[in-house]
């Protein structure tokens, strides 16, 4: 399995910095490669740009942004989806890596 790379966004990347350490604990524990990392909605587009992403998760704070996301993701074919809210709420990374997973087409 190739390393994967999860993005996750949210409105300032903080809340989900716990959530990523989770994340990655969980992907470890599986043994998956995966550089799971947070931003900011507005240093998403940076990110995209300059990194191979695999699958961008957004925070449901920021679900309201899916549409626009999913415009600007159209000719790269990165799957896209809104982190279940009670998992983020529980910070259930195992839960969110396997929805990030699902996506990419590796679960």
């Amino acid at each position: 399995m190739t390393k994967k790379t999860i993005m996750l966004v949210c409105s300032a990347g903080m809340s989900t910095s716990l959530l990523v350490t989770k994340m990655q604990k969980a992907a470890d524990a599986e043994g998956i490669e995966a550089d799971i990392f947070a931003v900011s909605a507005s240093d998403a587009d940076n990110n995209i740009a300059n990194k191979p992403v695999d699958v961008l998760l957004l925070g449901p704070q920021v679900r309201f942004m899916k549409a626009d996301f999913e415009k600007r993701l159209e000719s790269k074919g990165i799957p896209l989806d809104i982190i279940n809210m009670a998992d983020y709420g529980m910070m259930n990374g195992e839960k969110v890596l396997q929805q990030a997973l699902t996506l990419i087409g590796d679960k």
